[in-house]
């Protein structure tokens, strides 16, 4: 008893279906983008630091403390360096639009073979 199954007949063999695929050429634009978040963590990050520096340098009020008056300082650094991160991603985005390039480009749709529902 053999386990292989037979071969099919070639002369009775379903001849092979291309799938139809429709080429459109067109031209593209490629630009490098800042990544906005990581200027924005970065941002935040600095005025956190510029804060906590310039704190330090003046002296504090012994009835409130160094750790209060930096934390309620850090309430207007961190935005402050947000905001200026921000403001440099957006310049670097609008200077990377004059350094874009358009190159040529084609996009393949293929479409799907039919279904055999016979099986």
């Amino acid at each position: 008893m053999s386990t292989t199954p037979p071969e099919p007949d070639p002369a009775t063999a379903p001849e092979p279906v291309e799938p139809a695929a429709r080429v459109v050429a067109s031209r593209v634009s490629i630009r490098r983008a800042p990544k906005v978040p990581v200027f924005l963590v970065l941002g935040g990050a600095i005025g956190a630091t510029v804060t906590i520096i310039v704190t330090a340098a003046f002296p504090t009020d012994p009835a409130v403390g160094f750790i209060p008056t930096v934390g309620y300082f850090l309430l207007y650094g961190i935005p402050a360096g947000i905001v200026l991160g921000a403001l440099v991603a957006i310049i670097l985005d609008r200077a990377s639009y004059r350094r874009s390039t358009t190159v040529p480009a084609e996009q393949t749709t293929v479409d799907p073979l039919p279904r055999d529902d016979d099986q």
